[in-house]
């Protein structure tokens, strides 16, 4: 195996024009070398040079002058410099080092012989370490011989080119020279950017026990050539490669702002490897490294023209102009400059021209922006179940609006951010006002609806439709031209029960009375009561039932909203088996066991909402401990362990028996509210029944209410009796 060294390094550089250097015709001082190179001349410099751009100038008398740059302590021929390509071309001769010859064991000798080659380096596979030099990527990579692999490898060790070459007769190694296409001879291309690279010869089969090349002893022979040369085929003869070179080992960024470059010049980062070069700006031409090198092309001064008025010089190129209100191309032998009587009309012609074809076009594509937007628009309106709600209309079934997708986004100021109210599991809530009548609305947007159950949910809408009562926020219509359904309710503005009893920061009201609370469990009992059982003559089960869902309006009356998970129950069936839904905290424990959605589900979780009412805590709190953490599980331990009225008082909200003046409608609600927790669903009570008891424990308050205040307006010489009555009165669970 032959192992060489070679090395290269990526330096980049700009452009200029390239500069071609006959070594025979050189002068004996070799001055046409441009800046970055200059000329050293037995140790004399005879140009300035930028460092490690020096090259020797070998003048031996007569036309043996030769320009010469030194690479590892060699002295190699230049024949080429280019400023705008970047490369110098230099001549080598051939690389007969790196052969192996035939018997031996496949792989040659390594090294360099010294005695071939230049100045002792063989066949131009330079060591190009510490040089602003790397080989160009038009060099190949080249191999003659028979029975060769020749593998290329980096600094790294990895292998970067390589091709293999093979015989079945000598004849192929001369044919191989004269058409270099792997038999007899291999060309491939040599990777940019390297400096250092080592060359690995081996068979890749015995050939010397079987033919005629066994006696034969020729080498195989690897080396560089530039590709666009074609004289490989002699032996004898130099060949050239192609050197890439550039300033330092940075990029343009990294220099700035202090490059070589000269003025009117600009740097730009060697696409070979590392280091920046530099080129003339457009415009100007000469040598970009120096400070006077790239002067502007003044074409109007230096080339011939033949203009009638005016020459302008741009860009390194000219035109002839003609004076303002003329026209032509302003040359002598052309149509010079004639005075143009309608540049007016045309240019009024033309802009007018330039509108209608605008308008038309604006129209044509509104037009048929348009019919895209209605086309999508009964799209949605068909799979959102359309065509199903146009038949209840047609049938004086649905009582409410369908609303157009342009009459929300007007309401809503196309949904703006500002006029969200609410975010919930469901969907999301925007505060509207409807045109041109000013109503307030609210508009709840859904996150996603189920294909699979529209007919279902346009049956909903309709029933939801039909429903009238006080105490449940009516559905005032729907739009079903979006890609999910949009209801419309009527809006109401005093929040929710939720944010009442657990924010601090209502700026509407302050903390609800007892009296007040009871009214708005009564009123949200009445309500559940009537969807249960009246409502369109189908029984609506909510599945949602928390305090979040209950809005009040400015005088605190109860308003049951967001149906968005409710489900109707048969009136031939008891219950639906449908995927559990709900808020924890307020989810039915035997619905969430069993799958099994009943009326009873919603009695659970009103009995939660009395727990709030009765407590003012959350149904969920996370920093309580163990059973403790659910309020509903926490009370039923608890009217357990405290079997006694007193016991179950130091659960409640002390406030509010003493705004009850008496424990007992306190007590009585709290053991409402414990029937409604029990976990099994035939021993709570229906909503109908809990709707009677809080109507009467209601009552009951307010006529002994009425009783107070009609005692304390008696005449004043009884005051002291009914004062010493009303206290005497007093429930005695309160001392």
């Amino acid at each position: 195996m032959s192992l060489i060294s070679l090395f290269l390094l990526p330096w980049l550089l700009p452009s200029s024009s390239s500069t071609f250097i006959d070594p025979g015709a050189l002068d004996p001082y070799c001055h046409d070398v441009p800046y970055p190179f200059g000329i050293i001349r037995n140790n004399t410099t005879h140009s300035e040079f930028y460092p490690s751009f020096e090259l020797h100038c070998d003048y031996n008398g007569g036309s043996n002058s030769s320009l010469k740059v030194k690479i590892g302590g060699y002295s190699i021929d230049v024949i080429d410099i280019s400023l705008e390509g970047g490369y110098l071309r230099v001549l080598v001769v051939r690389a007969k080092g790196f052969g192996t010859c035939r018997g031996e064991s496949g792989r040659g000798a390594v090294g360099v012989t010294g005695t071939e080659g230049v100045e002792g380096v063989d066949g131009g596979l330079l060591d190009l370490t510490g040089t602003p030099y790397a080989f160009h990527s038009r060099n190949n990579f080249m191999v003659l011989g028979c029975d060769t692999m020749a593998l290329v490898r980096n600094s790294s060790d990895h292998i970067v080119s390589g091709c293999v070459s093979f015989c079945v007769s000598n004849a192929d190694k001369l044919y191989g020279k004269q058409d270099c296409s792997g038999v007899g001879c291999c060309r491939t291309a040599f990777p940019p950017g390297l400096q250092y690279a080592t060359v690995d010869l081996q068979s890749i089969r015995n050939l010397t026990e079987s033919t005629e090349l066994r006696t034969r002893a020729e080498c195989n022979e690897a080396f560089l050539i530039d590709g666009n040369d074609s004289s490989y085929a002699d032996p004898s003869i130099k060949r050239p490669i192609v050197l890439d070179w550039s300033i330092g080992n940075k990029s343009c960024k990294d220099v700035t702002p202090s490059p070589i470059c000269g003025p009117n010049a600009s740097c730009y980062n060697s696409s070979e490897g590392l280091g920046y070069r530099c080129k003339c700006n457009d415009g100007y031409e000469g040598n970009p490294y120096r400070n006077d090198g790239c002067q502007e092309i003044d074409q109007c001064k230096y080339h011939e023209h033949n203009c009638s008025w005016k020459c302008e010089n741009k860009d390194g190129r000219y035109h002839c102009a003609c004076p303002p209100g003329t026209k032509g191309d302003g040359k002598k032998d052309g149509v010079g400059c004639t005075r143009d009587t309608y540049i007016e009309i045309g240019l009024g012609t033309g802009l007018a021209l330039l509108v209608i074809s605008l308008t038309i076009g604006f129209w044509f594509f509104w037009e048929l922006k348009k019919r895209k937007q209605r086309k999508l628009k009964l799209k949605h309106f068909l799979q959102n179940g359309g065509s199903l709600l146009r038949q209840c209309v047609s049938e004086n079934q649905f009582f409410a609006r369908i609303f157009t997708i342009e009459e929300l986004e007007q309401a809503t100021d196309n949904f703006n951010e500002k006029n969200v109210v609410g975010r919930g599991g469901y969907g999301t809530v925007y505060r509207g006002t409807l045109l041109p009548d000013g109503e307030v609305v609210a508009i709840k947007k859904s996150k996603f609806v189920d294909e699979t159950q529209i007919e279902q949910f346009i049956n909903e809408v309709v029933i939801l439709s039909k429903i009238t009562h006080r105490n449940v926020v009516k559905l005032l219509g729907c739009c079903l031209e979006t890609q999910v359904p949009l209801l419309v309710y009527e809006f109401i503005s005093n929040g929710t029960l939720s944010q009442h009893l657990h924010e601090q920061k209502r700026p509407t009201s302050g903390r609800l009375s007892w009296e007040t609370r009871l009214r708005i469990a009564t009123e949200t009992a009445r309500a559940l009561a009537f969807l249960h059982c009246k409502a369109a003559s189908v029984p609506i089960v909510h599945r949602d039932v928390k305090s979040a869902n209950i809005l009040l309006d400015e005088n605190c009356t109860a308003k049951v909203s967001d149906f968005g998970a409710s489900r109707l129950i048969p009136t031939n069936q008891t219950h639906v088996t449908t995927l559990v839904q709900g808020t924890i905290g307020y989810l039915d424990p035997e619905y969430f066991q069993t799958c099994q959605l009943t009326e009873k589900s919603d009695v659970y979780s009103f009995g939660v909402v009395l727990l709030e009412l009765l407590t003012s805590e959350k149904p969920v709190l996370f920093c309580r401990m163990g059973t403790e953490r659910n309020l509903a599980s926490h009370f039923m331990e608890h009217m357990v362990e405290k079997a006694g009225h007193v016991g179950v008082l130091e659960f409640l909200d002390r406030q509010l028996v003493w705004e009850a003046r008496t424990a007992l409608p306190v007590l009585a609600v709290a053991q409402l509210a414990r029937r409604c927790l029990s976990l099994n669903g035939e021993d709570r009570p229906t909503m109908t029944e809990v709707a009677i008891e809080l109507s009467a424990l209601r009552r009951i308050s307010m006529q002994r209410e009425e009783l107070r205040d009609w005692r304390i307006s008696m005449s004043p010489r009884r005051l002291g009796a009914v004062a010493e009555s009303t206290c005497n009165e007093e429930d005695p669970l309160l001392s």
